[in-house]
């Protein structure tokens, strides 16, 4: 699913806002529901909500414990780019570069510093697509540093990723936000 690429500038440039992978995916998903499914969506994104509120010990991560993802790189496995932003490429993959007008086609997973993971293309088993000039600046930086096939693991400062707003219910203000992705297409 395309968002019409207007309408991601038109936010961007009138009101400082960002779009990025996981209201995508959200978008696509809440198409895809009618009826039943939309309660059933609803309830779920309530939950997730109250359980984004809870103790750091209580909050389910990407590794199913409290711990940090056991596949998240050291910090000093990570280099770091003019702008801040610290990457580990993975993979460098051998197709196709993209630029900020590109748009791609990617699988990722999301989590914060507590290790909690907030959003992941895995979960719907369907990769996301989405113009890298209508994303959070550090992704947009980020996956220009791969090329298709390749995937890179992020380690995205607040100021690169949702800043002082967060992303209520999923993403706290000024969280440094960490994601794996891999590149599958560059359009």
């Amino acid at each position: 699913m395309k968002l019409p690429l207007f309408l991601l500038v038109l936010c961007s440039l009138s009101m400082g806002c960002v779009v990025g992978p996981e209201e995508v995916a959200a978008e696509k998903q809440a198409k895809k529901d009618t009826g039943e499914d939309q309660a059933k969506a609803a309830e779920m994104a309530a939950a997730a909500e109250k359980e984004s509120s809870e103790k750091d010990s209580g909050l389910k991560t990407v590794s199913g414990t409290s711990e940090p993802p056991a596949a998240a790189a050291s910090s000093e496995d990570f280099q770091k780019t003019n702008n801040g932003l610290k990457y580990k490429i993975i993979e460098p993959g051998t197709g196709k570069r993209p630029t900020k007008s590109s748009t791609v086609l990617c699988h990722y997973r999301g989590w914060l510093d507590n290790g909690r993971e907030f959003d992941s293309s895995y979960k719907s088993g369907e990769p996301v697509e989405f113009p890298l000039n209508g994303v959070i600046p550090g992704w947009t930086e980020g996956l220009q540093l791969i090329q298709e096939g390749g995937k890179i693991e992020l380690e995205i400062p607040s100021r690169l990723g949702y800043g002082e707003r967060g992303m209520p219910g999923a993403i706290p203000p000024n969280s440094r936000l960490h994601f794996t992705i891999e590149l599958l297409k560059v359009k």
